[in-house]
C-alpha cells in the first residue's frame, strides 16, 4: 500500500505560494533581461531625466532658429513648473 502522507498539512499552503513567488521572480527577471538587451533602462524609472532632455531639445530648436525668443521663454517657463 502507498502512503499518501508525503508532506505535512502546511505544505499545501506554502507550496502554491512559493510557486507563485518563483513565477513572479522568473517573469521579472525575463522582463529585465529583455529590456537590457533592447538598451532600455533597467532598475530605474524611464521618466527620470525627461524634463532635462525636453529642455535640451527646446534649446536646440531655439539655436536652429525654429522658434523665436518669446516662444522659447514661454516653453522654458512651462517646463520649469
Amino acid at each position: 500500500m502507498q502512503q499518501w502522507e508525503m508532506m505535512p498539512w502546511y505544505g499545501m499552503i506554502f507550496g502554491p505560494i512559493m510557486m507563485i513567488i518563483w513565477l513572479v521572480v522568473v517573469i521579472v527577471l525575463a522582463a529585465a533581461i529583455i529590456r537590457w538587451l533592447q538598451g532600455g533602462p533597467v532598475g530605474r524609472f524611464p521618466s527620470f531625466g525627461t524634463r532635462k532632455r525636453a529642455l535640451e531639445i527646446l534649446e536646440e530648436r531655439f539655436a536652429r532658429g525654429e522658434i523665436d525668443k518669446n516662444e522659447f521663454e514661454e516653453k522654458k517657463r512651462l517646463l520649469s513648473d
